[in-house]
């Protein structure tokens, strides 16, 4: 092994036994989701004061708004990192139409205003609406970057109208019955399957 070999060898085993001694310490993974967190965060919110009947079903419905919340921003993703590696940066200038750049930068500069509100994210995709997704894919100049990975675009517009239905539902306090929740994950799978 030659002396350069011997020198990285080192570097990457020193930097092994320090990550190895950081989790021995009790370090927190990233994006750490705990029932201590949890328990913390409920009686930040008062959750305890709230009727029983109401928190179970809320609780019930937020594992599914949890599936359609990623499944959406995975979307979001997806459809991000296409158009960047395909239209280049100023993908959503030319790739996305002005109305929905408009209602987006509209939103943005609204929460903007709210200077304690956290910001939805770092990309204008981030202020669309669900919806608006399919109309980003399905432009005619960005179907042919989509289209080999969705296959049929009317498939697409289903599965996503009917998780924005579901998400609404229960985004203003509704309840969705096991039939509703078989068929939400029934098609975020066939979107896994199918798009990856």
């Amino acid at each position: 092994m030659s002396q350069e070999q011997n020198r990285l060898y080192a570097f990457v085993f020193k930097g092994l036994l320090t990550e190895t001694a950081l989790d021995k310490a009790g370090r927190a993974p990233k994006g750490n989701f705990s029932e201590e967190w949890e328990y913390e965060t409920a009686k930040r919110l008062g959750i305890d004061l709230l009727d029983e009947e109401f928190v179970i079903k809320s609780r019930k419905m937020a594992v599914v708004y949890t599936a359609i919340c990623a499944f959406e921003n995975s979307v979001r993703e997806f459809i991000e990192k296409k158009l960047l590696e395909e239209v280049g940066e100023n993908w959503w200038e030319l790739s996305v139409k002005k109305d929905i750049r408009d209602k987006a930068e509209a939103r943005k500069k609204s929460e903007k205003d709210i200077r304690w509100l956290t910001p939805r994210g770092g990309s204008m995709i981030f202020y669309t609406e669900f919806g608006d997704l399919i109309s980003i894919m399905g432009k005619p100049d960005n179907w042919l970057f989509f289209e080999v990975h969705i296959g049929n675009i009317d498939w697409a517009k289903q599965i996503i109208a009917t998780l924005e239905k579901s998400r609404n539902i229960i985004m203003h306090s509704g309840e969705l019955a096991a039939t509703d929740i078989e068929r939400v994950g029934m098609f975020i799978r066939d979107w896994v399957q199918q798009v990856g």
